[in-house]
Parts: structure tokens; C-alpha cells; sequence
């Protein structure tokens, strides 16, 4: 009876010890596009987020306590996003969540964070996820007005007057529709020309014959791929000539391969600065973490690192730095990322606000020129 009273307690140890340590894990959930047309962004996001997760752990964790990354595909559906982000909350007891990879998702998945009081740190670039300030919810890519006035500070160097716009359907290209037209009216430049497409659309020539017989100045596209790069090859075939501007949606290698290296030769767009580091000045505060960040990247997936992975890279660094800073529960670090203040990452150095949850400004992004089918950096 001894010997088995004395079993029953070491397996009760056990299990109480084997709890302990399961509880003891700090779950951070991750909501990517791997598959479907937002691939370019989601894949990335989730390898990015699995690379740091397993490096901060080899270190020990925080504190001694692991990291555990529950990541689901959303396929860039905002519905699947919706029950997908429910499911982290109710089943897996995620303290906070990275993600969704595009905005239309990102609307989407807000009332649930707000509603579950779960902090959200989107990896989606419009202007609306973040403004008005919502509680639980922040973003890592710089707003979209930021990308949209470094467009047209650009083009005021350039003595580029009037304007033909391009824009996406979807959330991301009515954001940055939006944000244009206000900006462009403030700044003296007139629209000429604004057409939309759809985003399953092929072929954009009907659009750009229209736009080529205006003659504007310049012309601006604002999407994510595959739209843009099918605009920048029907651009090529009709042989316009008129400078192209791209929105950072496509602020990857990958543009430059769908659309063609020929075809991009020349095209422009605000990127942040992972693009160019090689580039950069050493006394760049931001240099040293973007070259360790590709090179890590490139090793472990044989492949180089990409703008949107980062967005993820800079949530993960802001939820990590909010725990060691305030503490692991929700609350806590939704009160740590408010709070963050110069965290130099890949999109930018961060500083966060009550009245401000993405943080970034101007220094985010660098105007680049596709040149022999490489980034350059514009003066």
C-alpha cells in the first residue's frame, strides 16, 4: 500500500509539474495568408515569426519561460480570418495576435480583439486599422498617407504636376486611393486621371489607353501583387512612356519577377529600408538589425528576406518587449506596446502612443528606382 501511495504521489508531481510548465508557456498567435493571391505577404510573415520564436527559445525564452507560436492560415480570406483569430482566443488562449497579413482581414478580425480584449498587432498597412486609435489594436507597416506623401514630396522635386491614379478595389487600394486624392488637393497637384481595378483583373489596358491619351505627368499605382505587375508589363506593351509610381505593397523582389524585369526597369515606390540596407550609411541605426535579419533569414530558407516578413519581425519585437517590460497577460501587454518608445526594427523605430499605435513616420520608407531589375536608392 506504501509503494503504491508513494507511486500516486510522484505521478501527481508529475502532472502537477508537467501543468505548471505547460502554463508557464506564453502563447502569441499568428494569422498569415500563406496560400492564396497574398502568399508573397503571408509566407514570409509566418517564417519570420517561426525563425524568431525558435532563436529567442535557444536563448532561453523570456525570462526563462518559452515561446510558443500558434499560427493558422487565413488563405486572405476575411472570413476564415475571423474564425480563425476566435479560435486562438477561446481555444488556444493566445495572449495576443500578429496578423492579419492584408487590411480587408485586419477590419475584419478588430472587433474580435476588441471584443475578447486581445491585443492585435496587424501586419496590414491601411490607414483605417490604426485610425481612429482602437484599444487592442496596432499595426507594423507604416500608415499608407506616409507612403503617399513620400510619392508626392518626390514628385514635387520633380516638378510632376498632374497625376493619373490606378488603384486596387479592395481595402488596401481604397485606403490609398483616399489618402492620395486629400494629400494630392493640400499639396497643389491635380487628379487627372482616376481609374480603379479589380483585383482577380488581367489585363489593365483599358484603363492606361485612357490614361495615355490625358498625359499626365505621372502615373500611380496602388495595390498589391499581381494587379501592379500586370500594370507595370501593359504599360510597357503600350509603350508608355510617363514615370510610374508604385505604392510599398510591392516593396519585394517578387514584383520585379511578375512584372518583368524589362518591364520595372525604371518603375518608383516608397520602400522601407530592409530593400535597400546595403545601401545605407553604418551610422544608420537601423542597418546593423536589417542585414542580420536578411542574412539569418537567407540561411535558414535560402532565400532573401522580404519587406512584408518584417512586418512580422516588428510585431514580434514589440509583443516580446512588451512582456519583458510589463508582463505576459494581456492587459500588460497591450500597455507595453502603447508604451513603446524608440525600438529600432525592420519597418522603422517605433514609437508608440496612446493617440498613435502604429508609430512611424516619414524615416520609415526611401524612395527606390528599379534599375537592371535591383533597388536603388533616389536622391
Amino acid at each position: 500500500m506504501k509503494r503504491i501511495l508513494a507511486l500516486c504521489s510522484v505521478m501527481l508531481l508529475t502532472l502537477i509539474t508537467v501543468t505548471t510548465a505547460r502554463a508557464a508557456t506564453i502563447k502569441i498567435g499568428g494569422l498569415f495568408a500563406v496560400t492564396g493571391p497574398a502568399s508573397f505577404l503571408g509566407e514570409p510573415e509566418k517564417k519570420t515569426l517561426e525563425m524568431l520564436v525558435k532563436d529567442l527559445n535557444d536563448k532561453g525564452g523570456i525570462n526563462g519561460t518559452k515561446i510558443e507560436a500558434v499560427i493558422y492560415d487565413t488563405g486572405g480570406d476575411a472570413t476564415k480570418a475571423v474564425q480563425l483569430a476566435t479560435r486562438l482566443v477561446k481555444d488556444d488562449k493566445v495572449v495576443a495576435i500578429i496578423g492579419p497579413s492584408t487590411t480587408g482581414e485586419s477590419m475584419a478580425v478588430i472587433p474580435v480583439a476588441e471584443k475578447e480584449h486581445i491585443p492585435l498587432i496587424s501586419c496590414a498597412a491601411g490607414i483605417k486599422i490604426t485610425e481612429p486609435v482602437k484599444k487592442w489594436v496596432f499595426k507594423t507597416p507604416a500608415n499608407d498617407h506616409i507612403a503617399a506623401e513620400k510619392i508626392l514630396n518626390h514628385m514635387e522635386k520633380m516638378r510632376q504636376k498632374t497625376i493619373a491614379l490606378i488603384t486596387v478595389t479592395d481595402s488596401f487600394g481604397s485606403s490609398g486611393r483616399e489618402q492620395l486624392k486629400v494629400l494630392a488637393k493640400q499639396k497643389g497637384f491635380t487628379v487627372v486621371a482616376d481609374e480603379v481595378y479589380s483585383p482577380k483583373d488581367t489585363d489593365m489596358t483599358a484603363q492606361l489607353t485612357k490614361i495615355r491619351g490625358i498625359k499626365p505627368d505621372a502615373i500611380i499605382c496602388w495595390g498589391t501583387n499581381p494587379g501592379p505587375a500586370v500594370i507595370t508589363k501593359n504599360v510597357k506593351q503600350l509603350g508608355i512612356k510617363i514615370p510610374l509610381y508604385m505604392s510599398h505593397g510591392v516593396a519585394s523582389k517578387r514584383f520585379i519577377e511578375l512584372a518583368d524585369v524589362d518591364a520595372a526597369e525604371g518603375v518608383m515606390l516608397p520602400a522601407g529600408k530592409l530593400a535597400i540596407y546595403d545601401v545605407l550609411p553604418k551610422s544608420d541605426m537601423q542597418a546593423k538589425l536589417l542585414r542580420e535579419y536578411d542574412q539569418n533569414y537567407k540561411k535558414l530558407y535560402g532565400t532573401e528576406s522580404s519587406t512584408f516578413g518584417g512586418y512580422a519581425y516588428d510585431a514580434f519585437l514589440l509583443v516580446t518587449g512588451a512582456i519583458k517590460k510589463s508582463g505576459s497577460t494581456p492587459e500588460q501587454i497591450r500597455n507595453g506596446l502603447e508604451n513603446s518608445r524608440k525600438l529600432v526594427s525592420v519597418s522603422g523605430i517605433f514609437n508608440m502612443s496612446p493617440t498613435d499605435h502604429n508609430g512611424l513616420d516619414l524615416t520609415a520608407f526611401e524612395m527606390v528606382k528599379i534599375v537592371k531589375g535591383d533597388w536603388t536608392l533616389l536622391k
